[in-house]
C-alpha cells in the first residue's frame, strides 16, 4: 500500500501563507483522484480540493480562489498552496489518494475522492488573528 506523509503545516497569522506537501512512497499516476482534507477540532474531516485524472482541481467554495491544488509526478507529490489564510483554516490537514479505479465527487460546497485508498498522518495549520 502506498504511504503518504504530510509537512509544511505551521502556525501563521491571518493573510499569511503556507504550501504543503504530501510525498507518496508510490506512484502517483496510478491514482485517480487524489485530494486534501482537513479536520478542525470538533467538526467532522471535510474535503478541500481534488485534482483528478478526467477534470480539472476542484475546491470548496469556502477555500476557492486562495488555495492551489497540483502535483509533481515526477516527484510523487501532492502541493497545496494556501494563501490569504484565515483563523477558519485551522485545521489538522490530510492528503489522500485513491487507486487506479477510485473516483471523484463535488457538490456546490464541497469535494473530495471516492474509495480512498490511502491517507496521511495529517499536519497541522493554525492560522492566528
Amino acid at each position: 500500500q502506498v504511504k503518504l506523509v504530510e509537512s509544511g503545516g505551521e502556525s501563521v497569522q491571518a493573510g499569511g501563507s503556507l504550501r504543503l506537501s504530501c510525498v507518496a512512497s508510490g506512484d502517483l499516476e496510478n491514482s485517480y483522484c487524489m485530494g486534501w482534507y482537513r479536520q478542525a477540532p470538533g467538526k467532522e474531516r471535510e474535503g478541500v480540493a481534488t485534482i483528478h485524472r478526467d477534470g480539472g482541481p476542484t475546491y470548496t467554495t469556502a477555500v476557492e480562489g486562495r488555495f492551489t491544488i497540483s502535483k509533481d509526478n515526477a516527484k510523487n507529490t501532492l502541493y497545496l498552496e494556501m494563501n490569504s489564510l484565515k483563523p477558519e483554516d485551522t485545521a489538522l490537514y490530510y492528503c489522500a489518494i485513491t487507486g487506479e479505479y477510485g473516483g471523484a465527487w463535488s457538490t456546490g460546497d464541497t469535494v473530495g475522492c471516492n474509495g480512498v485508498d490511502a491517507w496521511g498522518q495529517g499536519t497541522q495549520v493554525t492560522v492566528s488573528s
